[in-house]
């Protein structure tokens, strides 16, 4: 396994910032952020798609700091029935084709999730009372989600794509191992997991199972840690509409690698990916609002350093 980072965990740092960081921690890949809920801090989308120079500059640069390019990243939600939809397909499929283009057989994604027939925006269903939720759920999915993952797919496969993760999160039709192995068995093997735990653990579900089920499905990994406080959790619950700046008074936050769960958690964590075979990037992807973030990055890669099993040796620069 290698020691990844999404570069979106340092957004507010310049490209030459991260990458110096990269070295000095001994960060073996990085997944870079292309576009729609990314500001794409250090990708420059429509420069790189028209400069065959300019993608061979970005892929040195990187590889000069000792780094490989993982995964590009384009999570949005290209279902949305408003206009957002529209710009997030046109930025999803700009993503897979600079994918092919670098040589980059991965695209990190989310599922997206559309609304009801004549709705304005996305509709997440998580409840199937009442009756009417059934019936817009199958529309979501048979007249919406299926058709454009079989597009989607065909799309990403004649640009080299070989993998599309998609990240198992809120408010998307594919949230949990169920819901990704449907659209999974609908439309085929290009796509599989982006397992983030931090999902998991605050929608209840176990990722330590979670990942024996999905088995050689995941394709990705988000090393993203969420501490579920145990008395306002106890007493409202895990569905958390709190503003994520008011962290004192949610019932869950994202948070930094060890600090929701320990050493040995992540330990049996890379060992369940272990068993299903699973040899890839744990990509950091620092959203605690609690530690700043060069600080929870290197905690985070000091933690991996030592949980992390079957890592290739490499030599940090100082």
């Amino acid at each position: 396994m290698k020691i990844g980072m999404n570069t979106d965990s340092l957004a507010d740092m310049k490209l030459d910032q991260v990458l110096a960081l990269t070295e000095r921690l001994g960060i073996d890949m990085l997944e870079f952020c292309c576009g729609n809920w990314s500001t794409a801090p250090h990708v420059d989308l429509p420069k790189l798609l028209e400069s065959d120079k300019a993608r061979r500059e970005f892929k040195a640069k990187v590889k000069a700091h000792g780094a490989e390019i993982c995964a590009l990243n384009c999570s949005g939600n290209p279902l949305d029935p408003g206009e957002r939809g529209k710009l997030h397909d046109q930025v999803t499929r700009d993503t897979i084709r600079l994918a092919g283009l670098m040589g980059i057989e991965k695209v990190v994604m989310m599922s997206g999730c559309p609304g009801a027939p004549g709705d304005k925006h996305a509709n997440w269903i998580t409840v199937e009372w009442p009756a009417e939720l059934r019936d817009i759920l199958k529309w979501q999915w048979n007249k919406v989600l299926i058709p454009y993952w079989k597009d989607l797919v065909k799309y990403a496969r004649r640009n080299g794509v070989k993998r599309l993760a998609l990240e198992l999160h809120g408010f998307q039709n594919v949230y949990n191992v169920a819901t990704l192995m449907r659209l999974r068995d609908a439309v085929g093997s290009t796509v599989g997991a982006n397992l983030d735990p931090s999902h998991l653990f605050w929608m209840g579900a176990d990722p330590l199972v979670a990942a024996r089920a999905l088995g050689d499905a995941i394709y990705h990994v988000h090393a993203k840690d969420t501490r579920i406080d145990p008395l306002i959790g106890a007493t409202n619950g895990t569905l958390e509409t709190t503003p994520g700046m008011r962290y004192q008074t949610r019932s869950w936050n994202y948070i930094t690698l060890g600090y929701g769960h320990g050493e040995q958690w992540w330990g049996s964590f890379c060992a369940a990916l272990a068993s299903c075979g699973y040899d890839g990037v744990l990509s950091i992807e620092h959203e605690d609002r609690m530690m700043p973030p060069v600080e929870g990055v290197e905690k985070s890669v000091a933690l991996l350093e030592r949980t992390v099993v079957n890592r290739p040796r490499r030599r940090k620069v100082h």
